[in-house]
């Protein structure tokens, strides 16, 4: 019988300690060294003669007894997901910084398996603007691996090299085929045109308004707010058609800047849907969030009869929750397909 995530968790936090008391290096940099090392086939690296060599000894045993490669995928992001649930408890993380719960990446997991059509015989390029730890991105690749034969190719951009470093060893101990670029993603991308977009934004405004003289959803005064400028620049690494899910604020439509913002979304994408999640994942109304669903027009896309508008139930009451996915069924097949 395999081992447990939490199982895997003992044994992966005990090496990182080990590494942390060693080295007098924060948390985060002993999490990236553990999961270095197992990637490098349980190697330990030394340098300047540490870790000790009694540390070393520890820790070589501890990667015979923990293979992460022959693990489910699923079981070692979850081991992952602990261990930074530990840095940013030790460490403390900034909020900006923090993961994207598992909750919402199963729920955006959910609605892209049952709102975009597959093509098995091509690959499927997916891509995420503000990777960060990588933990919305892998939990849809792993969840769409298990329901569709498609080949994924998948790609991240973030401008915080820490996090980027993460998502690094995540996609590594993991198996996925994730490229991670460092930069910032207001600016020109190198990745190629992508079928699916799935991002959690940064909500606040851009700093840099000599980067933003191009975007149709700049401020027409003062700083912009970096959601809309990463929405645009999403869109146009879609191809014809393709879908965008983001979290975002649940008062998006809401400002001043929502009249500028609505008008360039019609000029380029359908809003197919906009769906809050569940009050109870927030402790402040004000941080509500909701997941967004644009399609690039072109192809075969057209807008839906009726857009998808609702709120997901609490996770708590399955009876409720599997009504409203079941609406959302009936949703896809009457007024998008």
């Amino acid at each position: 019988m395999g081992k447990t995530p939490e199982q895997l968790f003992e044994q992966f936090d005990h090496a990182t300690e080990l590494i942390q008391a060693d080295l007098s290096c924060s948390y985060l940099d002993a999490f990236l060294e553990n999961a270095e090392n197992i990637v490098d086939n349980g190697k330990v690296r030394v340098e300047d003669s540490l870790p000790k060599p009694d540390t070393v000894n520890e820790l070589t045993q501890i990667y015979q007894n923990l293979d992460l490669m022959q693990e489910p995928r699923e079981n070692v992001r979850r081991l992952l997901q602990l261990g930074l649930l530990k840095v940013i408890r030790k460490d403390a993380i900034q909020a900006n910084h923090q993961m994207t719960p598992d909750t919402i990446g199963m729920l955006i997991a959910y609605l892209i398996e049952h709102i975009v059509s597959f093509k098995p015989d091509q690959p499927l390029k997916i891509f995420d603007p503000v990777v960060g730890t990588g933990n919305l991105l892998t939990t849809v690749i792993n969840h769409l691996s298990t329901i569709s034969k498609q080949k994924i190719e998948a790609f991240g951009v973030d401008n915080d090299d820490s996090m980027l470093a993460v998502a690094s060893v995540s996609a590594d101990l993991q198996r996925l085929p994730i490229q991670l670029y460092h930069q910032d993603s207001i600016l020109n991308l190198d990745i190629p045109q992508s079928d699916l977009a799935v991002a959690d934004l940064p909500i606040g405004y851009y700093p840099l308004d000599q980067n933003v003289a191009n975007y149709e959803t700049k401020a027409s005064e003062g700083h912009s707010y970096v959601h809309h400028l990463l929405i645009e620049q999403t869109m146009n690494y879609l191809v014809a058609g393709g879908f965008a899910f983001f979290v975002v604020p649940s008062n998006l439509f809401q400002t001043k800047e929502s009249a500028t913002f609505v008008k360039w979304i019609h000029s380029v994408a359908y809003l197919q849907g906009f769906i809050n999640l569940p009050t109870d994942m927030f402790s402040n109304p004000a941080s509500q969030k909701s997941i967004l669903v644009l399609q690039n027009h072109g192809a075969e896309a057209k807008q839906a009869q009726q857009v998808l508008l609702g709120t997901f139930p609490s996770l708590k009451d399955q009876k409720e929750f599997r009504k409203f996915l079941g609406e959302i069924n009936q949703w896809v097949k009457t007024s998008l397909k």
